[in-house]
């Protein structure tokens, strides 16, 4: 069976829990604590840190990693497109995701730097806001099918408010897109107590 070790309030871990209950199948999660972690996190991830996901004798760490693994494994219903040239446009996607909002989402979780901080704040609410207008024609990132894409970016909207980040009312589109998102049954199910109470 599938292990996660997952932290309860980290939006990378989240996206992890995400897919394996979009899969609906059979895994087990155990919380870790950030701030007293267990000594075999920094033995089965150098840079100790979570999401970890443990079948066998596989060890991964990085959420996207795990997450397209999970994909590859278990199919149903598939999250990565199968046309190669889309796949390879969704990974390209989530690198600039990686690089342009989810850099600073790693600022906002981990520093006290209130200037850098700010900075975060000012990039991802400009980042977002310049995506909301594909959400004018799509369901979903990709069009009428969720995938990847949506995964990756929905623990960031889910802790806008918990962050501090205010869309502009041009970003409408973005928003109703996320409580599309939010509404998924496996959305709700992977959500955790500490992350419940992070959205007003």
């Amino acid at each position: 069976m599938m292990v996660l070790y997952s932290g309860t309030t980290c939006p990378f871990s989240q996206r992890c829990r995400f897919v394996l209950f979009e899969k609906g199948m059979d895994f087990e999660i155990r919380d870790v604590d950030l701030f007293n972690k267990p000594e075999d996190i920094n033995t089965m991830n150098p840079y100790g840190q979570v999401p970890i996901l443990v079948e066998r004798d596989l060890i991964l760490y990085e959420s996207n990693i795990i997450n397209e693994y999970i994909d590859e494994r278990f199919p149903h219903p598939q999250l990565m497109p199968a046309d190669p040239v889309m796949r390879a446009r969704t990974r390209l996607f989530l690198f600039n995701f990686e690089r342009e909002l989810f850099v600073h989402v790693q600022i906002l979780e981990n520093s006290n730097n209130q200037k850098a901080m700010e900075k975060g704040r000012a990039t991802i609410r400009d980042r977002l806001t310049q995506l909301s207008p594909i959400m004018l024609k799509n369901k979903y990132m990709l069009g009428d099918d969720f995938s990847m894409l949506d995964v990756a970016l929905a623990p960031l909207l889910w802790r806008l408010d918990h962050y501090g980040i205010d869309l502009p009312k041009s970003a409408a589109p973005l928003m109703k897109y996320a409580e599309r998102m939010f509404s998924r049954p496996a959305y709700i199910e992977a959500l955790t107590p500490s992350e419940k109470v992070m959205r007003r």
